[in-house]
């Protein structure tokens, strides 16, 4: 029997609901056995944990609710949770003469879930055009259409075995972040609430395969894997589509000996899909380096290529190029003290051919093969793109009140505090580009808070 769609939204709202008082439960649980129902994990080297994860943000040059492509923090002049995460997992060790097996599960409810799905297949080839219906079912169709925004994603369920092979071998084996790039999806990693355009439309978030890294010495260490699973060149693949469609990861790290620098390099590359065997690949680098105790520095370069793309956008119709996009992004902060740190964040993206860069992005991210979009109650109104230079400063703080307000209640000694200052422009390639609600460019300012449990 088929519920109305009335009594399915109060089942799924009830089950969210139970969720996130399970998890605000579970955070309030201190470290007494006695009173913890999941201190049996412990004997088994198993930790269940996650973190709450919301902000606001204030954009005063937009009316149509988004922060154009700005994306995670792309809601304007509102309030949103964007993550609820919880996780399940058995770390493995990465040294040592014994074997070791461990896993790892994340389940993500909030605004942030629409861009971290696995999408398997886009809702249109990239290649042609044609509408893909059967884009797999992984966690697109957990919840929630109805609340336009909020979603479920589930970004991790991975094994993971650690084998005494030379200096050691982990190997990963599901669906998992993908190691490539400096910024993460998970809140707790990264310094700003909003993300670089790098990290957004440069990378992948998550892949599904295998993936092995290799300690070669004090100062290496090396990674490769086969990841599939994807219409995008196996960029946020799931297990039940394009499972023919392999490509590789790589890429290698060094060092130095006090560990206070490091460089990083590391990409991907596969045909696009089981549909075409045309070149889609990007690498990164990642340099980063302790200027002093307090200071950090890090200089990221991406570069992605997809070839033979069909072109929609507001200066190539309905045209199949050879697309490309690459940027620079520099990263310095400083610690104050323990419990306060300040940051900047410039950037420079090209999307030289209007394939990657969309805006609003949610719009873009939420539209399914029918060109319909969740983020606008179903409406037929596909983002708008175009060639364009993008340019980013960011300036943050991030505050850890615990220690410096001598707060005795544990639970809140993780709590982090980010109030942000953004400036954003875009300059189009072929002509004037507004993607900031009619305006080339916007001023955000956010303020947002992470708490893990």
């Amino acid at each position: 029997m088929k519920l109305n769609l009335k009594k399915k939204n109060q089942i799924i709202s009830a089950a969210i609901g139970s969720m996130l008082l399970i998890g605000a439960n579970t955070s309030m649980v201190h470290a007494n056995t006695s009173t913890n129902p999941l201190s049996f994990l412990d004997n088994y080297g198993i930790k269940f944990g996650g973190w709450v994860h919301g902000g606001a943000t204030f954009n005063p040059y937009i009316t149509d609710g988004f922060n154009g492509p700005v994306t995670f923090a792309d809601q304007a002049n509102r309030v949103q949770l964007n993550q609820f995460n919880l996780f399940l997992e058995r770390a493995v060790v990465t040294e040592g003469k014994k074997w070791d097996v461990g896993f790892r599960a994340d389940f993500m409810f909030g605004t942030d879930a629409i861009f971290t799905q696995a999408y398997g297949n886009p809702a249109f080839d990239v290649n042609n055009g044609r509408a893909l219906d059967d884009r797999g079912n992984w966690d697109l169709d957990i919840c929630c259409k109805s609340l336009r925004t909020y979603g479920i994603a589930i970004p991790q369920t991975y094994a993971e075995i650690y084998a005494p092979f030379g200096n050691g071998l982990n190997v990963k084996v599901g669906h998992f972040y993908t190691p490539i790039g400096y910024e993460s999806v998970p809140a707790p990693n990264n310094f700003f609430y909003t993300h670089a355009y790098t990290m957004q439309y440069g990378e992948p978030f998550t892949h599904t395969g295998v993936l092995g890294n290799y300690h070669i010495n004090k100062n290496f260490t090396a990674m490769a894997g086969a990841i599939g699973g994807s219409g995008t060149g196996g960029w946020d693949g799931n297990f039940d589509r394009q499972m023919g469609n392999w490509g590789g990861i790589g890429g290698i790290t060094w060092a130095s000996d006090d560990k206070k620098t490091s460089l990083n390099i590391s990409g991907t590359g596969s045909s696009t899909s089981t549909r075409n065997s045309s070149f889609w690949g990007m690498f990164s680098i990642v340099f980063k380096h302790m200027i002093t105790d307090k200071t950090h520095f890090i200089l990221q370069h991406d570069h992605g290529f997809a070839d033979n793309v069909l072109l929609n956008n507001l200066h190539f119709a309905n045209v199949n190029k050879n697309a490309e996009w690459y940027g620079i992004n520099m990263h310095m902060y400083y610690d104050i003290s323990r419990e306060l740190s300040i940051g900047v964040r410039g950037e420079w993206f090209r999307d030289r051919d209007g394939f990657r860069v969309f805006s609003p992005g949610r719009v873009g991210a939420a539209t399914n093969h029918l060109g319909n979009s969740y983020a606008l109650g179903g409406a037929t109104q596909l983002a708008s793109s175009t060639p364009s230079d993008y340019y980013a400063v960011t300036l943050g703080l991030n505050w850890k009140p615990a220690r410096m307000m001598n707060l005795a209640d544990t639970r809140l000694k993780g709590l982090n505090i980010r109030p942000n200052f953004r400036y954003d422009v875009a300059d189009g390639l072929h002509g004037s580009y507004r993607p900031f609600g009619g305006n080339n460019d916007q001023v955000v300012m956010s303020l947002d808070a992470i708490l893990p449990f």
